[in-house]
């Protein structure tokens, strides 16, 4: 349907990708890739009898066929796209189709992508393909998966990337508006004043990666002494933050948080910039189980229910100027809604 509709409407097309794509589905001399009639009767019939099973997957994805998690969402997914009559009839549609006469029409950017030992569609029908679009880009890639969302997805990105922009992304560096949450945390001593019971921190981060992953938050550094979290929403982030602190006495954990709202620099699996060391120095002035935050994220939160007590104004080492910060009130609802 892509190459018929970039042949007829070349106007409303920028681009066209394909990717693992063919011409046609049915065997002849001229298309010696394609499936014999035989044997896509013989896939008929599996859609007509395993339909809601991992239907195909041995061929589409090897590198994760035998992956039991993998193989049972690939299941799902199939249920969810089609009815067993559904995909039965799309198939042989499928089957029915030969656009190796609309491909020369294509006048519009072309990139075809084709791993070099997928085994549900031959890399040949890929450099048919694109042998047929004036002026189309061929790539090859490593590896035998045909689903594009297993194996290297990010080599197929990086070629589509360059292909419809110019270039690769150069810079990994991405400048991001975000609260950023830095927690300080410490075992609490036990009635026997005892600092390092063993399993406490541990325990107690687990739980704080639930909370996290409830509230949409990205941990982006975890150590003994904290961890550092960024958010999109800023109510969300005092939530999150209030129900970790909540729960850090019953692990025998001293958690204290500070939050800030500013821009971060984000590169892969780290995150910097005056809001992060902003986030730190606000933690640095809670109390136990206390959560703070910054003018900058009250001010955010207007009209979000969240209340709020005045714990005056502070310096903070690295950061020019005094702070105003506010301690986050206990009633706080759980529900991560913005």
């Amino acid at each position: 349907m892509c190459s018929l509709f970039a042949a007829t409407y070349p106007e409303k097309t920028s681009a066209l990708v394909m990717i693992g794509t063919y011409a046609k589905r049915i065997w002849d001399p001229e298309y010696p890739w394609a499936p014999t009639v035989e044997s896509r009767s013989k896939f008929f019939d599996e859609i007509r009898d395993h339909w809601g099973g991992p239907v195909g997957l041995d061929l589409r994805a090897p590198s994760v066929a035998a992956d039991p998690l993998f193989r049972t969402w690939w299941s799902t997914y199939l249920r969810m796209g089609a009815s067993p009559g559904a995909a039965l009839r799309l198939t042989q549609l499928n089957s029915e189709i030969d656009v190796c006469r609309v491909l020369p029409s294509i006048r519009v950017p072309t990139l075809v992508l084709h791993r070099t030992n997928d085994r549900t569609l031959l890399v040949e029908e890929g450099r048919y393909v694109a042998g047929l679009i004036p002026d189309a880009h061929f790539v090859e890639l490593p590896g035998d998966d045909h689903l594009p969302f297993v194996g290297d997805q990010d080599a197929m990105l990086d070629e589509i990337e360059e292909f419809l922009i110019g270039s690769r992304r150069r810079l990994e560096l991405n400048r991001v508006l975000a609260t950023v949450m830095c927690a300080r945390v410490l075992a609490a001593p036990d009635a026997k004043g005892v600092a390092d019971a063993p399993g406490r921190i541990d325990g107690f981060y687990a739980h704080a990666r639930k909370e996290l992953e409830w509230f949409r938050g990205r941990c982006f550094a975890a150590n003994p002494g904290g961890f550092v979290s960024t958010f999109d929403g800023p109510a969300r982030a005092i939530r999150c933050a209030s129900a970790i602190s909540a729960a850090a006495p019953r692990f025998g954990v001293d958690c204290r948080i500070g939050l800030h709202t500013g821009e971060c620099d984000v590169r892969d699996e780290t995150v910097s910039g005056v809001a992060v060391d902003t986030a730190a120095q606000v933690a640095a002035h809670a109390a136990m189980s206390e959560v703070l935050v910054s003018r900058t994220v009250k001010d955010l939160v207007a009209g979000s229910g969240l209340g709020f007590e005045d714990h005056g104004k502070h310096a903070l080492d690295g950061v020019p100027g005094d702070w105003r910060l506010f301690a986050v009130e206990r009633r706080v609802s759980r529900i991560p809604n913005s």
